[in-house]
C-alpha cells in the first residue's frame, strides 16, 4: 500500500465513507456579559423543551451549512434575543465532550460578548440577566462555559483596554472603577486605576466635568478611551499573579 493510500485510510471511520455528510452538529453560543447595578451579569434564556426543560441556557443555535461562526452567532443573537449592540466579541473556546448533549454529539463554540452599562437591551420574556455569582440551574455545560468566559474577561482587563466595551463613550474614574470591580471580583483603588490607565495611554481626559455630587465637592473629570478597539496595553501582565492591576 502506498503512503498516500495509508494516509487516506487513517482518516476513515469504520462504516462511514469520507465524503458522507457530517455525523454531528456544531452550535455557537454567546456568553453575553454586562455590568448592571454594579454587578456582573450574564444573559440566559429558559428552555421550553427537553432536554433540560425549564433550565436556563446561553443564547445561540446551530451553525448553518454555509455560515462562518461569528456570522452565525450574530444572526442567532439578533433573531432570538434582539441583541445587536455588542461592544466586543471574541471566540472563547470549543467544547467537544461527546456526552455534553444527551440527544447526541454536538460540538459547541462559545464566544464572549460585552455590552456597555449605558444600554438596556429589550429581551424576550423567556430571556433574563443573572448575576454570574448567583446563576439559576443551567442546561448542558453552560455554567462551566460562563465561568470560563468570566475568567477570560478578568484576564483581559489586566493587560488590554477591553473595558472600553463595558462603559459608555464617556465616564468618570468612579464609573470605570465600579466596572473593574464587578468583573474582577475585588475592590481596587480609583487612584491607582487612574494612574495605570493614564500612563498606558488607555484613557484620556475630555476636559469636561461631571455634575457635582448632591453633597457638593469637586466635580469629577470625565474621560474617554483612547481607542474603541482591542489593544494590548501590558504584554508582560501574564507573568504577574492573577487579579492584580499592573504598575
Amino acid at each position: 500500500m502506498s503512503s498516500r493510500q495509508e494516509a487516506k485510510q487513517s482518516v476513515l471511520v469504520p462504516g462511514r465513507d469520507i465524503d458522507s455528510p457530517r455525523r454531528f452538529e456544531h452550535e455557537v453560543l454567546a456568553v453575553v456579559f454586562q455590568v448592571r447595578a454594579g454587578v456582573l451579569h450574564v444573559l440566559l434564556w429558559e428552555r421550553r423543551i427537553e432536554p433540560f426543560q425549564h433550565l436556563w441556557a446561553l443564547p445561540g443555535g446551530l451553525l448553518g451549512e454555509n455560515e462562518r461562526l461569528g456570522a452565525s452567532l450574530s444572526r442567532h443573537l439578533a433573531v432570538k434575543v434582539d441583541l445587536t449592540e455588542i461592544g466586543f466579541l471574541e471566540q472563547l473556546e470549543t467544547r467537544s465532550d461527546v456526552q455534553r448533549d444527551p440527544r447526541g454529539r454536538v460540538i459547541a463554540t462559545a464566544y464572549i460578548a460585552l455590552v456597555s452599562t449605558d444600554l438596556n437591551p429589550t429581551v424576550p420574556g423567556d430571556t433574563a440577566w443573572f448575576p454570574v455569582d448567583s446563576l439559576p440551574d443551567t442546561a448542558f455545560d453552560h455554567a462551566s462555559i460562563i465561568q470560563s468566559g468570566r475568567e477570560r474577561v478578568r484576564a483581559k482587563l489586566t493587560y488590554t483596554n477591553v473595558a472600553y466595551a463595558l462603559v459608555p463613550p464617556t465616564f468618570t474614574i468612579s464609573d470605570l472603577r465600579f466596572v473593574y470591580e464587578a468583573c474582577l471580583g475585588h475592590t481596587i483603588s480609583a487612584t491607582n486605576l487612574q494612574r495605570v490607565l493614564l500612563r498606558r495611554n488607555v484613557i484620556v481626559s475630555t476636559e469636561s466635568v461631571a455634575t457635582s455630587p448632591p453633597g457638593g465637592g469637586r466635580p469629577a473629570t470625565v474621560y474617554r478611551f483612547n481607542e474603541n478597539s482591542l489593544r494590548i496595553t501590558d504584554p508582560f501582565a501574564v507573568f504577574r499573579p492573577p487579579n492584580r492591576m499592573g504598575n
